[in-house]
C-alpha cells in the first residue's frame, strides 16, 4: 500500500512520452542526486546509459535519448524553456561535452555513450542503468525503471516503506474502490470531500488550489497551442496536425489574443450534437500533437494519454455548464486523480506492462468518473461511470508506428474522450444498484489482460500497426 497523490497522477512534463521521456528525464535527476550524495559529483571522468526492453526499442521515437541527456545536465522538466531543448542537445551532440549536474563538463558522445540494448530486464519492461568511472579508478552503477505516468522506481523501492507510513497516516487510507464507497457511506462524505482530506495530510488548501491551478493552466495552454499550431508533426512520418484545420473550422474568424479570451469565445459558441463530437475530438487531439512535438503537457495518468482529461473537463465548460469555475476544475481533478491511483495501485498505468488499455483506457476512466461527479452523480454512479469507460478499452494494444507516439496514439486520445462522456450519461441513467461489475473487478481484470498480452503488442514497435504499416507508406 503506498501513498499516491492526485498530483502524482497529474504531473507537469515534456513530451512524447512519460515512460519513455518524463521517467528517463527523472531518472537521469535522481542520479545526480545520488552521485552527490555518495560525494561523487565532481569525481566522474566518463558515464554511460544502458537502455533495456521497451525503452531500447521504441526510445529514439519517444526521445529517451534527449531525456536522458537533458536530466543529466540537471534541468526540470517542470520548467525548462520547451524552445531551448533542442538547442540544448545539439551542442551537446555536435561538442560531445555534457556539463553533468550543469557544473562539471564531461567527454559523451550520446551515439556512443546512450546504449540501447534489445534485451528486457527481469524486473520491468522499462529499465535503464547508469555506469560512472571514477577519478579513482572504481566503477559506480545504478538501475533505474520507469514504471508508467513518469514514475521512476530503484528495485528495491527504499522509498516504500516511508509512502506506506504515509499511507496510513491518511485520514481515509484507499486501495480498492470498494474502500473509497465505504468510507463515502460511514463519513456522508462525497469522493471529492474525501479525497481532499486526504491529500490536506501531504499539503495545504492554498497548495492543493495553486498546484491544480497550475495543472489546469497547462492543460488548457496545450489546447490552445495545439489549435493553433499548423504543419507537420517531427519525427518522420509526415503527419499533418489536425487540431489546426479543426478549430479553423470550428471558429473562423474570431477575434482573441490569448488562452483565456479563447476559452470566453468557446463558450459563446452555440454548439449542436455534431460540434459536440468535432470540439472534443479537436481539443484532445490538440494536447497530443504539443505531446508528439515535445511540448509541455499534463501527464494524465500519462502523456500518450494527455488529452482525454482536459478535452472532457472543456466540454463541462463548453456544453453542460457555461459558468463552470476554478471551483469546478478542483472537483474534476481531484476525482480523476483518485480514480487514477485505484489503477495504480491495483494494475498498471505503463503501456509497456499492459498495452494501451493502462493509458488510455486509464485516462477515460479517471474523466468518466471525474465528469459524473460534476453532472450530480453519487460514488456509485462516479465508479460505474469508471468501470464502464475501462470495460470498453480492456485488451487495448500499444502499437505505435515508428515507435512515435503519434499513430494510433492521437486519435485514441479523441476516442476515450468521446468514451468517458457516454459512459458518464450512461452511469447517471442506471440505477447503481444495478450494477453488475465493479470498478474493482474491472481492474484486476485489466491486469490479468495485461499479463495475458504478448509482449509485442506493449509498447514495443514488433507487432500490430507498428509491423503492419511501413513508414514509407505515410
Amino acid at each position: 500500500m503506498e501513498c499516491i497523490s492526485i498530483f502524482d497522477m497529474l504531473k507537469i512534463g515534456i513530451g512524447p512520452s512519460s515512460s519513455h521521456t518524463l521517467g528517463p528525464w527523472r531518472a537521469g535527476l535522481r542520479w545526480l542526486e545520488k552521485l552527490e550524495s555518495r560525494g561523487h559529483l565532481g569525481n566522474i571522468e566518463s558515464i554511460r546509459i544502458d537502455l533495456f526492453g521497451s525503452l531500447s526499442l521504441t526510445g529514439k521515437g519517444h526521445a529517451t535519448d534527449v531525456a536522458l541527456i537533458m536530466g543529466l545536465c540537471g534541468y526540470d522538466p517542470t520548467t525548462v524553456a520547451i524552445e531551448k531543448v533542442s538547442e540544448i542537445v545539439e551542442e551537446i551532440n555536435t561538442k560531445k561535452t555534457l556539463p553533468l549536474g550543469g557544473k562539471y563538463d564531461l567527454q559523451f558522445d550520446p551515439s556512443f555513450h546512450i546504449i540501447f540494448k534489445r534485451k528486457f530486464h527481469p524486473f520491468h519492461p522499462n529499465a535503464m542503468t547508469f555506469h560512472a568511472t571514477l577519478s579513482s579508478g572504481k566503477m559506480t552503477r545504478d538501475s533505474y525503471f520507469s514504471i508508467g505516468g513518469g514514475f521512476v522506481v530503484q528495485k528495491e523501492r527504499k522509498r516504500k516503506k516511508r509512502k506506506a507510513a504515509i499511507f496510513h497516516a491518511f485520514p481515509y487510507p484507499i486501495q480498492h474502490a470498494t474502500e473509497l464507497l465505504k468510507f463515502c457511506h460511514e463519513q456522508n462524505m462525497s469522493i471529492v470531500e474525501l479525497v481532499l482530506q486526504n491529500e490536506l495530510t501531504l499539503r495545504s488548501q492554498e497548495q492543493i488550489d495553486s498546484e491544480i491551478a497550475e495543472v489546469w493552466d497547462v492543460m488548457l495552454e496545450s489546447m490552445y497551442i495545439g489549435c493553433h499550431t499548423e504543419g507537420n508533426l517531427p519525427g518522420g512520418l509526415n503527419v499533418r496536425r489536425r487540431a489546426f484545420d479543426s478549430h479553423e473550422r470550428l471558429m473562423p474568424n474570431k477575434d482573441y489574443t490569448n488562452k483565456y479570451e479563447w476559452i470566453t469565445e468557446i463558450r459563446k459558441t452555440e454548439v449542436k450534437f455534431r460540434q459536440i463530437l468535432k470540439w472534443v475530438s479537436c481539443l484532445a487531439l490538440a494536447v497530443n500533437e504539443v505531446n508528439a512535438s515535445l511540448g509541455r503537457v499534463v501527464t494524465a495518468p500519462t502523456n500518450g494519454s494527455a488529452g482525454v482529461i482536459p478535452a472532457v473537463m472543456m466540454y463541462y465548460m463548453i456544453i453542460e455548464n457555461h459558468n463552470a469555475n476554478m471551483e469546478h476544475v478542483k472537483r474534476f481533478m481531484l476525482v480523476a486523480g483518485e480514480i487514477g491511483s485505484l489503477f495504480k495501485k491495483g494494475a498498471t498505468i505503463s503501456a509497456a506492462l499492459g498495452g494501451c488499455q493502462a493509458e488510455i483506457g486509464v485516462s477515460s476512466a479517471m474523466a468518466a468518473g471525474a465528469l459524473t461527479e460534476l453532472m450530480g452523480g453519487t460514488p456509485e454512479q462516479v465508479l460505474m461511470a469508471s468501470e464502464i469507460a475501462m470495460e470498453h478499452h480492456l485488451g487495448l494494444t500499444c502499437d505505435p508506428i515508428a515507435g512515435l507516439v503519434q499513430i494510433p496514439c492521437i486519435e485514441r486520445n479523441a476516442m476515450g474522450a468521446i468514451k468517458a462522456i457516454n459512459a458518464c450519461e450512461m452511469a447517471l441513467d442506471t440505477d447503481a444498484k444495478n450494477a453488475i461489475v465493479p470498478l474493482d473487478k474491472v481492474i484486476a481484470t485489466m491486469w490479468e489482460t495485461a499479463q495475458d498480452m504478448h509482449n509485442k503488442y506493449k509498447e514495443t514497435s514488433e507487432g500490430g500497426l507498428a509491423v503492419k504499416v511501413n513508414v514509407s507508406d505515410c
